[in-house]
């Protein structure tokens, strides 16, 4: 989904859905994409740390004589390497990260951009962010005081599920389907009156 999201046809594809479900209803719905909210450093280093170990280790428990001046540098160079794996191996570095702290620093970084994109600016206060961190493959979704999310009931909970296994799977075409069903939940509580405008903007941010 991350691909598609960078092209233009992909956001034009969000774009058409945001619009779709406004249409419909008086909420104002913002979609913020974000590559990823944290860089998780620390995952890199303790990578490489385990490998500068792991070379220690084999230096000496391995039957094979190795020269002992090197071995620093060499721990060093172990080091780096698993550092550098860790960086550039989204796979791995994302089986190391704690899920608590994934979902603290989305909601965190969500929370921001809820304030940082003006979505309480509205007249109605009824924006709602649908905050998604492509790295992370994780979903946030934040409603504002007009929304009152009991009374959309148990279809809007299994609709923002949905957009939820759409991020975890990236795909793209089920995130837009699940995007465009917020529309006739959202209507049922909020419909569209004649005088309703635009207040925030459909395209991808």
């Amino acid at each position: 989904m991350s691909n598609h999201f960078a092209t233009e046809a992909g956001k034009q594809r969000v774009k058409q859905a945001i619009f779709a479900v406004e249409s419909q209803t008086s909420a104002e719905l913002v979609v913020a994409v974000r590559p990823s909210v944290v860089r998780y450093r620390h995952v890199d280093y303790l990578v490489g740390f385990a490998m500068s170990l792991l070379a220690l280790l084999v230096f000496l428990f391995y039957p094979v004589d190795f020269e002992i001046a090197t071995m620093p540098i060499d721990s060093i160079v172990a080091f780096a390497f698993g550092s550098v794996l860790s960086a550039h191996c989204p796979p791995l570095r994302r089986i190391l990260v704690s899920g608590r702290l994934v979902d603290t620093e989305v909601g965190r970084a969500a929370r921001a951009s809820f304030v940082d994109l003006g979505i309480t600016r509205t007249a109605g206060r009824n924006g709602i962010l649908i905050f998604v961190a492509m790295y992370e493959r994780r979903i946030e979704v934040i409603a504002d005081v007009g929304i009152d999310q009991p009374l959309l009931g148990t279809a809007w909970a299994g609709a923002l599920a949905d957009l939820r296994r759409a991020v975890a799977k990236t795909d793209l075409e089920m995130f837009v389907v699940g995007l465009t069903a917020l529309g006739p939940i959202l209507a049922r509580v909020m419909p569209r009156a004649d005088d309703d405008r635009n207040e925030l903007p459909d395209e991808v941010v």
